[in-house]
């Protein structure tokens, strides 16, 4: 079915070029060609056209507005623009989050599958597998810190 889709569409577009280039051919007459038209002084211009800018001013651009972190974050959650947040807009946020917590993909939320990344973490960081963690262990599982952005300077 998707190969005589891809084949009927590939022979429209086969046809399409083809009256495209059918048509785009320019007809060309063997003889002279046409006249030049005949330099009249009356005709001619005279030079290039100018203008007094002396005192004219341009349009102001426009200000630049100061968006607040609280008007973008409104603005991420508001997706149809219409400044106001229905409660489908609002748990749309969440939808993606617990789509990622749910491995089976039944729409129900175990504990196992909430806690999936803990329980992960918690086998990582038990190294003898005796379902307890020594302080040792448990400081393997401290977050890893944020590295520090590097510091731009033009100076060299």
């Amino acid at each position: 079915m998707v190969r005589a889709l891809l084949g009927g569409l590939a022979a429209l577009m086969l046809c399409a070029a083809g009256v495209f280039w059918w048509q785009g051919r320019a007809e060309t007459r063997e003889g002279t060609a046409p006249p030049l038209p005949v330099a009249d002084a009356a005709v001619a211009p005279e030079g290039l056209p100018s203008a007094d800018i002396e005192g004219l001013t341009g349009v102001a651009p426009p200000e630049a507005t100061s968006v607040g972190k609280e008007t973008r974050r409104f603005n991420l959650v508001d997706k149809d623009r219409d400044n106001r947040i229905s409660r489908t807009e609002m748990l749309s946020l969440r939808a993606s989050a617990f789509r990622k917590l749910d491995k089976d993909g039944n729409n129900l939320l175990t504990f196992e599958e909430w806690a999936y990344v803990t329980v992960d973490k918690f086998k990582s960081a038990d190294g003898n597998g005796d379902l307890f963690l020594t302080r040792e262990e448990f400081a393997t599982t401290r977050p890893k810190a944020a590295p520090k952005p590097k510091q731009k300077c033009s100076c060299k």
